[in-house]
């Protein structure tokens, strides 16, 4: 286990621009609301130190746009910036044009911001899905080397199931890029998730750990793991939701710092291109001829 090195990876957004909150908070309230996102990334920025862990964060471009200061420091830090999108928009929801015009802008932002090249994506909400499979054509027409936005589970709000459960190559006539789906872990049929986010906090953290280990130990493959800046942030104001989005959404905040401490003293991680840079090739899913059998 110790010669897998994980994926740990960040989506760097506000607590109101979770796409639960979509018609509770107008977009044009955004600017009012209190904002907390640079002291809770800054919270993790000083956790990922102090563990000697660098990693990938996914920065949403409306973000970066008022905040370049904190997208300098994730640099600053030695880790890896990418793009989250500019406006947390679900890739489903937009047609091709607004969805490559709002990539365009957050990538300029972002690489204005920090300096660096941005190679990485990585959908709101794993929005990429069989019904928006034509936003990788774009992201290679844009210049991206991967993307990181296919879930393959079932969920309300996204997944392809049937979809590869591990770094694979898509093929396509304008070009190639790397995908990085999140990380699941293979029960008889089904896929379980066990990469971050609602699934770390939600559920006990032996489940994460568990699942984790068994990619590593069994799979021999690296785990990707992510979270979100407001989910260590249990002070945070609580907006009107349904009971579901409200339970997903704040159950277990007062958890997730020291879960994550934990978590990152009983694996190893890295910023997303590590591993793709890793050349080991057990990182390759080449399991299926067809990790995407849909056309678009």
């Amino acid at each position: 286990m110790d010669a897998i090195v994980n994926a740990m990876t960040v989506d760097v957004e506000d607590y109101f621009h979770v796409s639960v909150f979509d018609g509770v908070v107008p977009r044009r309230r955004w600017p009012e609301l209190e904002s907390r996102v640079c002291a809770n990334t800054d919270r993790l920025l000083e956790i990922l130190d102090s563990a000697g862990v660098h990693a990938t964060f996914f920065v949403l471009g409306w973000v970066a746009e008022r905040f370049p200061h904190l997208v300098r420091r994730i640099a600053a830090h030695g880790h890896e910036v990418a793009s989250h999108g500019y406006g947390h928009r679900l890739v489903y929801d937009q047609t091709p044009r607004a969805f490559r015009d709002d990539l365009r802008r957050a990538k300029g932002v972002l690489e204005s911001a920090a300096d660096v090249a941005v190679f990485g994506y990585r959908a709101p909400s794993y929005s990429i899905t069989p019904r928006s499979l034509w936003a990788l054509d774009i992201l290679i027409e844009e210049g991206f080397r991967y993307d990181a936005s296919i879930f393959p589970v079932h969920h309300d709000r996204y997944g392809i199931p049937v979809s590869a459960r591990h770094l694979y190559r898509v093929e396509r006539k304008c070009g190639a890029l790397w995908e990085a789906p999140a990380s699941t872990v293979r029960c008889a049929t089904m896929n379980l998730p066990i990469a971050g986010g609602g699934y770390f906090r939600i559920l006990p953290y032996a489940w994460t750990r568990w699942g984790i280990g068994r990619l590593n130990r069994v799979e021999r493959r690296p785990a990707i793991f992510y979270l979100h800046p407001w989910e260590i942030d249990p002070g945070q104001p609580r907006l009107d939701a349904s009971r579901l989005s409200r339970f997903r959404h704040y159950r277990n905040l007062d958890k997730t710092e020291s879960r994550l401490r934990t978590l990152l003293r009983d694996f190893r991680f890295g910023p997303m291109l590590s591993v793709l840079t890793s050349g080991s090739e057990a990182t390759v899913d080449s399991s299926l001829p067809l990790p995407l059998p849909y056309l678009w």
